[in-house]
């Protein structure tokens, strides 16, 4: 099996670097931001053909480090760009955010099946993405364990009702409002169950994680918003589930590991071993309840998107991307995020549906969101 990793270096990159070695997978390619050490030691892990790296000096630093080998390196978007268009049987795409966006794009023209971990792909230009990988022939799977487990229990041959997305409700879960206007950065980033970047675990802390999610699922299943319902699953066992016509309803439960749907993209429709299955003798209870839309607002805001253009999506990503760096800069509150997200997306309607107008609403969106915080209308 010969693989690239798009954004090898962040927390799902990482771990498809493990489960490539663990797999004897041959890695063709590895792309990151800055982290050179961790590129590096990739590098030598795989021996790759090409390692590139979005940050022109890391690049150069890298360069360095690797002269004794014979991997190419490459710098900035363009190199980014052609690590993932290399020729492959799966690209993984686990760059965060709408950066995300390109690479998954170029991956089509290498990739026999493109393994999905940016979210913000499919949000922001669902559409263009998953138009342009059937004309190619390209297999998209998703590697976000609440889709990887929708597209495990789905019954190809129909009769699905809803899809259930699960959520852990993140750290403030049971919180009110007021309580949520005094929590902390530090506060935000301590997610219960899973080990994450900061900008999405900021993002389930505020539930704008499992509206982007909404979105993304939408466009990967070809539903619309009503057969979709979005339950608290505190534990974080049962990953999401398919409810049928007939009141059956399949659920797939696992350890909180991102590890196990990384190799299931990888593998699929084969399985491997990897990681532990729960010990369900030490499980006392699977919890459910509905999400507090009227504290967290994320989620029904960005629920209220999700038929709307893709421009309209790409600014309203960008905007909660802007937002949660401030957040985490300590610069706003978490309860500001909504807010800011809210108007910026309003204020930021571009026409269109090409890349062109999808990146443009996203950097209108940013620029509003600087705009408000410059003018302190979320106090």
């Amino acid at each position: 099996m010969r693989i690239s990793i798009i954004g090898s270096t962040g927390s799902i990159g990482c771990s498809a670097a493990r489960i490539a070695e663990r797999l004897n997978a041959e890695v063709v390619a590895i792309a990151a931001g800055q982290n050179v050490a961790e590129a590096e030691r990739q590098a030598r892990l795989f021996r790759p053909r090409i390692a590139a790296m979005g940050d022109e000096h890391a690049a150069a630093e890298l360069k360095r480090a690797l002269a004794d080998t014979d991997t190419k390196v490459l710098a900035g978007e363009s190199g980014v760009l052609e690590a993932a268009a290399s020729e492959c049987d799966v690209c993984i795409d686990a760059v965060v955010g709408i950066a995300g966006l390109r690479p998954a794009l170029a991956a089509l023209s290498g990739a026999r099946r493109l393994a999905l971990a940016n979210k913000e792909s499919l949000v922001c230009a669902g559409e263009t993405v998953l138009s342009e990988a059937r004309r190619r022939g390209v297999e998209v799977i998703p590697v976000d364990s609440e889709h990887s487990a929708i597209f495990q229990c789905l019954d190809r041959r129909g009769g699905v009702k809803k899809l259930i997305l699960t959520a852990s409700g993140g750290p403030f879960f049971g919180y009110t409002r007021e309580m949520l206007e005094r929590v902390t950065v530090a506060d935000a980033l301590r997610h219960p169950n899973w080990s994450m970047g900061a900008k999405i675990t900021v993002d389930s802390a505020t539930l704008m994680n499992k509206g982007l999610e909404f979105i993304e699922a939408m466009q990967l299943f070809g539903v619309s918003a009503d057969a979709i319902e979005v339950v608290i699953q505190r534990e974080s066992i049962i990953h999401s589930m398919v409810e049928f016509v007939d009141g059956a309803v399949i659920a797939q439960l696992g350890i909180p590991d991102m590890e196990i749907p990384i190799q299931y993209a990888l593998t699929y429709p084969e399985r491997a071993p990897a990681v532990a299955a729960p010990d369900f003798s030490k499980i006392q209870s699977l919890s459910f309840s509905k999400p507090d839309t009227n504290t967290f607002k994320c989620l029904p805001l960005a629920i209220s998107y999700a038929s709307r253009p893709q421009a309209d999506r790409a600014a309203l990503n960008g905007a909660n991307e802007a937002a949660v760096a401030e957040f985490i800069a300590g610069r706003i509150p978490l309860t500001a995020i909504a807010e800011l997200v809210e108007r910026a997306a309003d204020r930021s309607h571009v026409s269109g549906s090409s890349l062109e107008d999808i990146f443009r609403a996203d950097a209108t969106a940013r620029e509003e969101v600087k705009r408000l915080c410059g003018a302190g209308v979320w106090r």
